[in-house]
């Protein structure tokens, strides 16, 4: 089991995070246990990003969650 979620580094040691998958939070992975669609998951760290700078433009968030995105390893290309 990894330590932390392919999809977006969240800590799965953190009970809140841990879901049905093995390598994937509880907001990366559906019901099932399968990673989400890409976009899903795009635009929930867009969300987040936003949560905590709420001045955050939506096309700077999305950016940002792209870039960030890409250097995760269920996402990397």
């Amino acid at each position: 089991m990894s330590q932390n979620c392919y999809s977006c580094g969240v800590p799965l040691t953190m009970p809140e995070f841990k879901g049905p998958a093995e390598d994937y939070c509880n907001n990366c992975a559906d019901g099932d246990g399968k990673l989400k669609p890409y976009e899903e998951v795009r635009l929930g760290l867009a969300q987040w990003l936003k949560s905590w700078q709420p001045a955050l433009d939506d096309a700077v968030a999305l950016k940002r969650a792209t870039f960030y995105l890409k250097a995760m390893p269920a996402w990397a290309e």
